[in-house]
């Protein structure tokens, strides 16, 4: 049975030359026997811990700042899992990792990405950053949402390669149009669900 495990890591986030001490959620959707990880944020044990001994399958990284993606390469070295990340994000990724260092696999808009005999669906949400997505899983009703939509509405746009109309442009398109009672899970904080938050959007 396809179920969503959690836990919370804490570290820094690191842009335009200022750095902040953060919360990730970590997630993890699969089942008994094989899961993906979404986002690699800050601690490669504290994320292994949330796995089990489960088969890590893909570590799905909803974009590439540097608390959802530094250790996506370590966590990649000890499950042999690749990475998956929409590649217009590599300005963002080279911020953290420079050359010689890539993902494995390039997202895409309507990308599906299977696990535990259910689907992971990829929506291109760009304006948090160029290649932000999110994963939407109709199984479990629910929506992944990396930092593009929080409780209490969208992810920040006022640093570099964000975009304050896209990320409002790309909610109201591809997240607004999945049922109110969708759950999301977001990058940071608590949950909240589709509906909630496009009562407060309007």
């Amino acid at each position: 049975m396809l179920r969503v495990d959690h836990g919370v890591v804490t570290g820094t986030f690191s842009l335009d030359g200022q750095t902040f001490d953060v919360d990730n959620n970590i997630w993890v959707v699969g089942d008994d026997d094989e899961c993906v990880v979404i986002d690699a944020p800050h601690d490669v044990d504290a994320i292994l811990a949330v796995v089990g001994d489960r088969q890590v399958r893909a570590i799905v990284c909803t974009h590439a700042h540097d608390d959802h993606v530094r250790v996506a390469p370590g966590l990649r070295e000890r499950t042999g899992a690749p990475i998956l990340l929409h590649p217009a994000e590599w300005p963002l990724w080279e911020l953290t990792h420079g050359d010689g260092v890539w993902w494995n696999i390039d997202l895409a808009d309507g990308a599906r990405i299977e696990v535990g005999g259910s689907v992971l669906e990829v929506l291109h949400t760009p304006g948090h950053a160029p290649g932000a997505v999110c994963l939407h899983v109709p199984e479990l009703n629910r929506v992944f949402t990396g930092d593009t939509l929080f409780h209490g509405g969208p992810g920040a746009t006022g640093r570099s390669y964000s975009d304050a109309g896209l990320i409002v442009a790309s909610i109201r398109e591809k997240l607004f149009a999945l049922p109110d009672e969708t759950v999301v899970h977001t990058g940071h904080g608590e949950d909240t669900t589709i509906g909630a938050e496009r009562s407060r959007m309007g």
